[in-house]
């Protein structure tokens, strides 16, 4: 908590307005993974979605919350993300974290296809205690479009702690890379556009592990 608390002064700031959330949407450019996906028989959102919790663990600031109006350091993380059903209404995937890629990748579509299977929405979140719900980060896709914002939901407008990350529909870029939509919303508390900034660089280098 020692990198917080030099920033403290800048939460207290950010913490006391009415909505303290940061939100910015950019082009997200990447190494084009989907062709080795293809060749290891994996999903591209699963490796994608790896690689992009992945990275909110190793930028630290991705990893402050509150809870009971205190400031704490998450060690894990507890993976969900959005899928559509039948009737093309949202539900909500959530399975256990695993550091293989592989078991991740199976562990991700295995959950989505129960949650897509529901018509009810699923209700797996009553169950975790405030704690356990700080364990998270909301993450939802949107295939179809090219968007050029969103704006999130939360459930307390002055407590935006657990960040929100969406990204939408990729498109080919030169040499060998793609670019897509992609919205990181966060406490300005915590997280600086610089921070969003080292979050893109290890996406990357997350996807150029993986591909190692």
């Amino acid at each position: 908590m020692n990198n917080f608390e030099r920033r403290r002064d800048r939460f207290e700031m950010f913490d006391g307005m009415d909505s303290p959330a940061l939100n910015l949407t950019f082009t997200l450019e990447l190494p084009d993974f989907r062709p080795w996906c293809r060749e290891e028989g994996l999903a591209p959102f699963h490796v994608l979605l790896c690689a992009v919790l992945r990275s909110t663990l190793k930028v630290e600031n991705f990893r402050y919350r509150v809870l009971d109006g205190d400031v704490l350091r998450i060690d894990r993380l507890r993976p969900s993300f959005t899928v559509t059903n039948a009737n093309n209404d949202v539900n909500f995937a959530q399975f256990e974290w695993t550091d293989d890629l592989r078991e991740f990748v199976a562990r991700g579509r295995a959950a989505g296809a129960a949650a897509s299977a529901m018509t009810e929405l699923n209700r797996f979140y009553r169950a975790m205690t405030p704690r356990e719900c700080r364990d998270q980060v909301f993450i939802t896709c949107i295939p179809w479009l090219d968007f050029t914002s969103i704006q999130h939901p939360t459930a307390a407008l002055d407590n935006p702690d657990i960040p929100s990350i969406a990204w939408g529909k990729f498109r080919d870029a030169p040499g060998g890379r793609l670019q897509l939509p992609f919205s990181v919303q966060a406490h300005h508390g915590f997280v600086d556009g610089f921070h969003i900034h080292q979050l893109a660089q290890q996406i990357e280098r997350e996807l150029t592990g993986f591909m190692a």
